[in-house]
C-alpha cells in the first residue's frame, strides 16, 4: 500500500516490485518500458552497489565532496539503466513516454513521481529523445569512482576545490549550449495521438517515422513520413498529431533556427 513506484527488493534473490496504481493506470507497453528500467538496474547489481555507497555517505556526512560525488554517480546509473532498457526495447522514445507519463502523474500524485527510480525525469526524456547525448558507461566513470576513494581515503581534495571545479564545468556547458542548441518538446503540449477508428477496428498496429520542420516560434509548419507503418492512417494520425505538439526552437548563438527533426510513433493496442 505504501509503495510509490517500482523498486527492487532483497539482495541474495532481488524482485521487482510495483505499485498496483501503476499496473492499473499505465499503459501496458509503458509499464514494460519501465519494468526493463528496473531490471537494467538488477542485471547491473546495482541495488548492492547502492548499500556501499550509502554506508560511505554514512561514515563521511560531513563532507560536501562526497555528496556532490554521490550526487553525480546515482545521476549516471539512472542514465546507463535508461540505455541498457532503451537497447533491449529497440524503442528509446517508448521509455521516455513511459517517463512523461510517471511526469505527468506528479501533479496528481506528487509522491509517486519523486519516487521513481530518484534522478530528474525531465532531463531523462531530454537526453532520450537526443541521440546526440552520450551516457557514461563503467569506463567513464572510473575517474569518479577513483576521486570518490581518494575522497575516502584522506579527504585530500578540498570542498572549495570540488565546487569550484563543478562551476567551472557547468559554465563550460553552458557556454557552449549558447552556441547551438537543438530543439526540445513542451511535452505538456503534446496530445496524446488517437488511434484512427478503422485502423482500431482492423486491430492494425505499426511503427512510422517521420520528419518534420520545427519554426523560429517553436511551431510544426511541415512533416513528411520517412517510414511508413504500412497503413495510410496511422501514418496520417501520427502527422496530425505532431502538428499539434510546441517545442522550444534550435538556436545558433542565442538566435532561434528552423530546425528539422526526426521523431518515431509506435502504434500498439
Amino acid at each position: 500500500e505504501g509503495l510509490a513506484s517500482p523498486v527492487t527488493a532483497g539482495w541474495l534473490k532481488p524482485v521487482v516490485l510495483v505499485p498496483a496504481a501503476l499496473v492499473t493506470g499505465m499503459p501496458a507497453h509503458l509499464l514494460e518500458a519501465l519494468l526493463a528500467h528496473e531490471l537494467a538496474h538488477v542485471r547491473r547489481c546495482d541495488y548492492l552497489v547502492n548499500l556501499v555507497q550509502s554506508a560511505i555517505e554514512a561514515l563521511l556526512f560531513y563532507h560536501p565532496a562526497v555528496w556532490w560525488i554521490s550526487h553525480r554517480i546515482r545521476v549516471e546509473r539512472e542514465h546507463i539503466a535508461d540505455d541498457l532498457a532503451a537497447s533491449a526495447l529497440g524503442e528509446p522514445r517508448r521509455l521516455a513516454l513511459a517517463l512523461s507519463e510517471l511526469e505527468k502523474l506528479q501533479f496528481s500524485h506528487h509522491h509517486l513521481a519523486q519516487a521513481a527510480n530518484g534522478g530528474d525525469l525531465m532531463q531523462r526524456i531530454k537526453r532520450l529523445v537526443r541521440p546526440d547525448t552520450q551516457a557514461l558507461n563503467w569506463k567513464a566513470a572510473i575517474p569518479v569512482l577513483g576521486l570518490a576513494a581518494a575522497c575516502i581515503a584522506g579527504c585530500a581534495q578540498t570542498p572549495t576545490a570540488v565546487n569550484d571545479k563543478a562551476q567551472e564545468q557547468a559554465q563550460e556547458q553552458a557556454a557552449a549550449d549558447a552556441v547551438a542548441t537543438r530543439p526540445i518538446a513542451q511535452f505538456n503540449s503534446c496530445a496524446k495521438p488517437q488511434y484512427p477508428a478503422e485502423a482500431l477496428a482492423r486491430r492494425v498496429e505499426g511503427t512510422v517515422t517521420l520528419r518534420f520542420r520545427i519554426e523560429p516560434n517553436g511551431s510544426v509548419s511541415q512533416s513528411s513520413v520517412l517510414k511508413s507503418s504500412g497503413d495510410v492512417s496511422l501514418d496520417e494520425a501520427a502527422r496530425v498529431a505532431i502538428a499539434k505538439c510546441t517545442f522550444t526552437p534550435a538556436t545558433v548563438n542565442g538566435k532561434p533556427q528552423p530546425a528539422w527533426v526526426p521523431v518515431q510513433y509506435v502504434w500498439k493496442l
